[in-house]
């Protein structure tokens, strides 16, 4: 079944499989809910992030580039070196396209790539890129620093990549109009958190990138890290237009789909007026979406409350295109 390994597998068989072990410069190692590590160096803290992206069939470059940066920003660093692995089903797939989307999408977030490796693989049935994204900071900031009282803040709107996606995968298949299709394309451009972050990462605890899942699973993320429970106002969550009329044609719910483009934070509550002020005066959207209290680890969205892990509502729709 695709998707994110459940967090009982990687307790098990991961985290505590990271050869040496006493390297006193690792600050942050692999953890449940943290998608970057932090290690000490002369310079700060250099964090450490590592992506695939292998669903998206149109952009992968662009995707690619966004997601693993993304997962720097989120942890309070500015990108700056990429290494890139490009695995490609056949010489009919185009390397030109592809590393032309890396070049612009890592120019964009001021990044530059400094190696990698790119191979023909004969089994794969479309493109696969995966990214180390590599940043500097003085401050890392965790998924785990939620504290309770703090305020949840979410950038930007849920869905964007999702939506992005439900338009060059399956547009052709929902009953929705071209120029809807047209828009939500465009949310590719969108998928960088890294103007947002800059901003957050003064005020924030935690912030979180939600990825698979979308902002639900990204949600109960933070909670999980941070061994807290957040109680989110589903009503508060933004949602553009395109992504409700894309959403509803395709049956899917707009919080649990791949969520790159909105940037999850907690934020002191009497912080979190200056640090929406802040992303608000330079023209991004933001709002407060709920509250962290102390408790088990869990996701109260309105009377529901999550604990499992959340599977992306994207899976099934490509799953019933492969014909499985």
């Amino acid at each position: 079944m695709p998707g994110k390994v459940p967090p009982e597998e990687l307790l098990e068989h991961v985290f505590d499989r990271t050869g040496d072990d006493v390297d006193e410069t690792v600050l942050q190692g692999p953890a449940d809910g943290e998608d970057a590590a932090a290690i000490d160096w002369p310079g700060g803290t250099l964090v450490v992030s590592s992506d695939p992206i292998s669903l998206a069939a149109s952009q992968v470059g662009t995707l690619g580039v966004y997601v693993a940066c993304n997962d720097v920003a989120a942890s309070g660093a500015d990108p700056r070196w990429l290494t890139v692995v490009v695995l490609l089903p056949d010489e009919d797939v185009s390397l030109e396209t592809i590393t032309a989307d890396l070049d612009a999408a890592a120019s964009d977030v001021g990044a530059t790539i400094v190696g990698g490796h790119s191979e023909y693989v004969d089994q794969l049935e479309r493109p696969l890129v995966s990214l180390t994204a590599m940043g500097a900071t003085e401050t890392f900031v965790p998924t785990g620093g939620c504290e309770p009282g703090d305020r949840v803040v979410l950038t930007n709107a849920a869905g964007i990549e999702g939506t992005a996606i439900l338009a060059a995968d399956f547009g052709d298949d929902l009953d929705v109009d071209e120029s809807t299709i047209d828009r939500a394309t465009g949310f590719l451009e969108e998928i960088s958190v890294v103007p947002a972050a800059r901003i957050v990462r003064e005020y924030a605890t935690a912030m979180h990138d939600p990825t698979e899942g979308g902002v639900v699973a990204g949600l109960l993320e933070l909670a999980r890290a941070s061994n807290v429970r957040l109680e989110v106002d589903r009503d508060s969550v933004a949602v553009r237009p395109e992504t409700e009329t894309l959403c509803a044609a395709a049956d899917v719910d707009p919080l649990r789909i791949f969520g790159s483009g909105a940037l999850l934070a907690t934020v002191p509550a009497d912080d979190c007026a200056d640090c929406l002020a802040a992303l608000n005066g330079a023209g991004i959207e933001a709002g407060e979406i709920g509250t962290v209290r102390s408790g088990s680890p869990e996701l109260a969205l309105d009377e529901e409350v999550i604990t499992d892990p959340v599977r992306d509502d994207l899976y099934p729709l490509w799953e019933s295109a492969d014909g499985q």
